[in-house]
């Protein structure tokens, strides 16, 4: 799996430009005819009273935005000024004046106005090329040219059958670390083992995601796949997470994110993953025991609340010790009725029973 942490559609600044020129919004089908037309455009999308600096000459316009308005309007050189919301034009056949002293990296001449205007103002701006039926997007300093929409739809394809394949593995990589911990056997590198598959599916969900953005409404079938696919992995990390911190100390969220910033290199050291978690430099992962507390494991039992889960937790502190515990001293739990006391005997003595009969092939 690629590193994209360089990847400019990360950036919160280029993915709200993307979501307005998303195919099935009004401006995308603005810049599809002016591609079909052959003229070519310069669109700036921003206010238009922090832009009015850099304008010399042009039409007033002030009037609803339209798609074949913009479309009409492209056909003259200058550039054309809508408000952010894609609800009004307020300019057209502008000369815009960026500040030439504003380093360019693009050669012509729409485009290096695109760039410099960009940079000086922070507005989106949006070039259109007459000849090479290129769209480029400019955001501050940033630059993204628009994929075609069958080449997005390959890559989207590809990237969900990655998905498919890497869920596959972390669902057998956790079933196996649950019939570990019911057997009370987990080492430190059973845990780190199922972190690094976690996040593995959780960057190509990413990956995907912004193809989502991109594809718009021709995202739709994608974005169903995916929603399938993802189903209850950020509550089994979370749940992860919080029954191996070997203190309080970092947070579920400070691991997260320290482990969403590793790279593809530093992801598969499972002593870097480890010291995330919080132990200690010296601490060899495969030889290491560690205990759960039963968030993972209490998650899979039906109908038991959060609220019941924590107080379990609280109360007994290890897994192993809710599974020994008789009903009589469950109903003590506040939250935890006769019933529901019951529920989580029996439920826990199937789940270990069906989880070591897939482990070890019982028939």
């Amino acid at each position: 799996m690629s590193d994209t942490r360089g990847d400019t559609r990360l950036d919160p600044r280029l993915k709200s430009a993307l979501q307005l020129v998303a195919p099935g919004v009004p401006l995308r089908e603005s810049i599809e005819n002016i591609i079909r037309g052959k003229s070519g455009a310069l669109i700036v999308i921003g206010d238009v009273r922090k832009l009015s600096f850099l304008f010399s000459g042009g039409l007033r316009l002030e009037c609803e935005f339209k798609p074949n308005m913009v479309y009409e309007l492209a056909k003259m050189d200058g550039a054309i000024i809508i408000n952010r919301n894609i609800t009004r034009i307020h300019r057209a056949n502008v000369q815009l004046m960026p500040d030439p002293n504003i380093e360019s990296r693009e050669t012509g001449t729409r485009h290096r106005t695109a760039e410099r205007v960009a940079r000086q103002t922070g507005e989106l701006v949006i070039s259109i090329s007459q000849d090479r039926d290129v769209v480029s997007l400019y955001v501050g300093e940033l630059k993204y040219s628009l994929t075609e929409i069958r080449v997005l739809l390959a890559k989207a394809d590809q990237a969900l059958q990655t998905l498919e394949k890497y869920r596959a593995r972390m669902d057998q990589v956790a079933d196996n670390l649950t019939a570990l911990e019911f057997e009370d056997a987990v080492t430190l590198h059973d845990v780190v083992g199922l972190m690094q598959r976690v996040e593995m599916v959780v960057r190509v969900v990413s990956e995907i995601e912004r193809y989502l953005v991109e594809l718009g409404s021709e995202g739709r079938l994608i974005a169903m796949q995916l929603e399938e696919l993802v189903t209850g992995v950020e509550r089994d990390r979370v749940a992860l997470i919080r029954d191996y911190l070997p203190g309080k100390r970092p947070s579920v969220k400070d691991v997260i994110e320290k482990i969403g910033a590793l790279t593809a290199d530093e992801l598969f050291e499972p002593n870097i993953v480890a010291r995330i978690l919080g132990y200690r430099r010296k601490v060899h992962s495969a030889d290491f025991r560690v205990s759960p507390r039963g968030y993972r494991i209490l998650a899979k039992l039906p109908k038991l609340p959060p609220s019941v889960i924590d107080n379990l937790v609280k109360r007994y502190g290890r897994l192993q010790s809710v599974i020994i515990v008789n009903e009589d001293e469950l109903v003590e739990v506040e939250g935890v009725g006769r019933v529901r006391a019951r529920e989580i005997g029996e439920g826990l003595v199937q789940l270990r029973e069906l989880t070591l009969a897939e482990k070890y092939s019982i028939r």
